[in-house]
């Protein structure tokens, strides 16, 4: 019987381009896949974008967007929302479409968009996320967006929870990557990855509350994200429903 596989890769890496013949699962903890699933999770729809220009493109073809997000760790003009989960949580008008953009992960999400077996998580959804891959898939890759060519430790972190939740049920790590960072994180604490640069940069700019939020924010949502792209748009949607 052909083993059922996983590995991990960092998206600078050129990850997106792996064989269609796997799911592809986009990472990006701090902080577009936590704001994404956070939109999905409410109810709200989620357009995720790669360009500064194709989020206003997108914004105008919707009726009353919600421009959200950042580009190098600054919120663009035109915008209302930085990309930020714990600002998104607390917002009411959740039938507004959001457009997100980030500098790296929205790029992820759209980079492996047009695959059928896309998917994003966090750790909000994390175990769900490893209950739908087992049960659908014999072959995973797990992506950190990566920033700056840094395979950030809340990626890691998240992939290798994931990846060795596969593991426990069957699957096989493809290389010594992929089982050397399962090892490393499993078992970690919630606050493992403070150590990250993700969160100093938080720190720096005075936005405690979405660490506040990751933290307090662990599996508690029950449904996978899936994304897909369609027609001029990607869309990021709760798996088992219609994209």
């Amino acid at each position: 019987m052909k083993s059922r596989t996983v590995s991990i890769r960092c998206f600078t890496d050129g990850a997106a381009e792996c064989a269609a013949d796997r799911a592809l699962v986009a990472v990006d903890v701090i902080r577009a896949t936590t704001t994404a699933v956070t939109a999905i999770w409410m109810g709200r729809e989620c357009h995720v974008v790669p360009t500064l220009k194709a989020a206003f493109d997108i914004a105008s073809r919707l009726p009353n967007a919600l421009l959200t997000g950042e580009l190098d760790g600054e919120m663009p003009p035109g915008f209302e929302l930085t990309n930020s989960p714990a600002q998104l949580a607390i917002r009411s008008d959740v039938s507004r479409p959001l457009v997100l953009l980030s500098s790296s992960g929205t790029r992820l999400m759209c980079g492996i968009g047009h695959s059928d077996a896309a998917y994003l998580a966090c750790f909000r959804n994390y175990r769900a996320t490893i209950d739908h891959l087992a049960n659908s898939h014999d072959a995973v890759t797990l992506i950190g967006a990566g920033t700056h060519g840094d395979f950030r430790e809340e990626d890691q972190m998240c992939c290798a929870w994931i990846a060795d939740g596969l593991m426990q049920s069957g699957f096989v790590p493809e290389d010594g990557i992929t089982l050397r960072l399962a090892e490393r994180w499993r078992g970690a604490p919630r606050d493992a990855f403070l150590i990250s640069q993700s969160v100093a940069y938080l720190h720096r700019s005075g936005q405690l509350r979405d660490l506040d939020f990751i933290l307090n924010h662990f599996d508690d949502v029950s449904t996978p994200g899936k994304v897909r792209a369609n027609g001029h748009t990607t869309l990021a949607f709760a798996a088992g429903c219609q994209g």
